[in-house]
């Protein structure tokens, strides 16, 4: 009996024990919890140990955990597992889209992560100058790092076909600016851009051109403002140079264009132009044919288009380069005029020649 009673009073104690060893338990899950939270909490939001700003590729495809093991390596984050864990805990689930990002110095994981998930990747940049070709303008794409070349090695005849134009001639029919564009992109894309923006560019410039031109069509003044773009660097210049080949094509005078000339040479042009090449005849040899070339011989800017079709108000047959090196021209009505500017040409290269020495 007293066996009975013994164990009766022992129970309540043991339970208290329990009870007390369960609340010293649950209050260190507790203090450990709320500390594992303010730890990963504060994963998110303290400075990143990057010390200087990178470009980092995320590749298509890539997984969660494979983009943090990235930014692990490289120095972004400084443990993975840690910044996997955090952002579970925090309940966020981003996705990264594939892309180049440029990381900020310090930035952390929170500003990492809604970077890499926003897609507002580093944008490269292709820069095809006024009055190039179109041969020159495919070499600068299919040689860019950035750029996915798909027509390398295919025919002009190809992108043009992949334009939906493949009636047209690729010469003067692209827009030179610079296109910028996120790493990865195929040329195409640039292609229908730079297309896409001549087209508009014509069409605007067509609806606004003086009245009375002697162009047939827009293909027309593409042709002539390819020519204009070629024969002058200075702006203020192409109107002028426009109303040139205006008039001249009004009273079926030759254009006698040099560019056009030099255009028709093709890899036979040696950075010399000769009066043997302004007599070897070609379809651009504007000295021996008539009337416009059969295309574009560059890609025109908008300056250049616009003085195609909005010419100045100027009688003159004629111009020649000043001979200064100021890449300007003298103009002029009558031919006699014109040889007298062609002879203070000569003089004054002549005189730039005797002052640089041999």
């Amino acid at each position: 009996m007293r066996l009975e009673r013994g164990n009766s009073a022992s129970a309540p104690a043991r339970s208290r024990k329990v009870r007390t060893i369960a609340l010293v338990v649950g209050a260190a899950l507790l203090v450990a919890g709320l500390w594992t939270f303010r730890y990963l909490s504060s994963e998110l939001t303290r400075p990143g140990p990057l010390a200087a700003e990178m470009l980092l590729e995320v590749p298509a495809g890539a997984s969660r955990r494979q983009v943090l093991l990235m930014l692990e390596r490289n120095g972004a984050v400084g443990d993975a597992r840690a910044a996997a864990l955090a952002l579970r805990a925090a309940g966020q689930d981003p996705v990264f889209k594939a892309g180049r990002y440029r990381l900020p110095a310090r930035a952390s994981l929170q500003q990492l992560v809604q970077l890499l998930a926003s897609g507002q990747v580093e944008l490269a940049s292709v820069t095809i100058p006024e009055g190039w070709t179109f041969a020159a303008a495919r070499a600068a794409i299919e040689r860019h790092p950035a750029i996915i070349a798909t027509f390398r090695g295919k025919t002009d005849a190809a992108v043009m076909q992949a334009l939906g134009a493949a009636q047209l001639p690729p010469e003067g029919r692209f827009f030179p600016d610079t296109y910028r564009f996120a790493a990865g992109t195929r040329d195409l894309l640039i292609y229908r851009q730079a297309f896409t923006r001549m087209q508009e560019l014509l069409d605007g410039a067509w609806e606004m051109r003086v009245a009375d031109l002697p162009l047939a069509n827009k293909d027309q003044a593409l042709v002539l403002a390819s020519i204009i773009e070629k024969e002058t660097g200075t702006p203020d210049e192409r109107p002028q140079i426009a109303a040139v080949f205006v008039n001249r094509l009004r009273q079926g005078m030759r254009l006698q264009s040099d560019p056009t000339v030099i255009y028709g040479l093709g890899s036979a042009y040696d950075g010399n132009i000769r009066t043997a090449d302004l007599r070897t005849d070609t379809v651009y040899n504007t000295y021996t044919r008539s009337g416009l070339p059969p295309t574009p011989i560059a890609l025109p800017g908008a300056g250049a288009v616009a003085a195609a079709l909005r010419p100045a108000a100027s009688d003159a047959l004629f111009f020649v380069a000043t001979g200064r090196g100021d890449g300007r021209h003298v103009f002029n009505k009558d031919y006699a005029a014109h040889e007298r500017a062609v002879a203070d040409m000569l003089r004054s290269q002549q005189r730039a020649a005797r002052s640089t020495g041999p």
